[in-house]
């Protein structure tokens, strides 16, 4: 059984080790992981240290299995990380209706979130929920010492009313 839950202190560190792997995963062919992990594991670090009130994480079996965040508080999923021993069991899918449920409940009629062109994994995954590709940029990282392809997906939460008789209607 999932279960979806705020995230608390105590959390931090095992979220870092399930953002790192998952991590690890995602950027294979994009980044050095060798050079890079000490980075992503120090960024995860002070990511979750200072946000941890704005993450939800996803449980199985009574285990911490992924997390994830919207770091501005608006209408972006800024973060969405599940262990890759744990992938494709439902747990992302809870994390991502959870995401959206709380951009609604804020007052945002839509999802927005960004990844690497390459992570086609969560691209595809994305899609499948419902999320369509809003741009495509390339940019380069200094920290990567690259061009990187990034893309953006959409997808609309809200439906639009059509306009009917009335006030603001036609």
């Amino acid at each position: 059984m999932i279960a979806v839950r705020n995230a608390r202190e105590d959390d931090v560190p095992a979220l870092v080790e399930i953002g790192v792997r998952a991590w690890e995963q995602a950027v294979v062919g994009v980044a050095d992981l060798q050079v890079r992990r000490d980075y992503a594991r120090n960024a995860f670090q002070q990511f979750l240290a200072r946000h941890w009130l704005r993450v939800s994480v996803a449980e199985t079996e009574g285990r911490t299995a992924g997390w994830a965040a919207r770091e501005a508080l608006d209408d972006e999923i800024s973060d969405l990380w599940i262990d890759p021993p744990q992938q494709k069991k439902g747990l992302g899918s809870a994390l991502l209706s959870a995401m959206e449920a709380e951009i609604v409940a804020a007052g945002f009629e839509a999802a927005r979130l960004q990844t690497h062109a390459r992570n086609t994994a969560a691209v595809g995954f994305f899609q499948k929920h419902g999320y369509s590709v809003n741009w495509l940029s390339i940019d380069y990282s200094e920290r990567l010492d690259r061009d990187v392809e990034s893309v953006g997906l959409r997808r609309q939460l809200v439906a639009d009313e059509p306009p009917g008789y009335g006030p603001g209607g036609f």
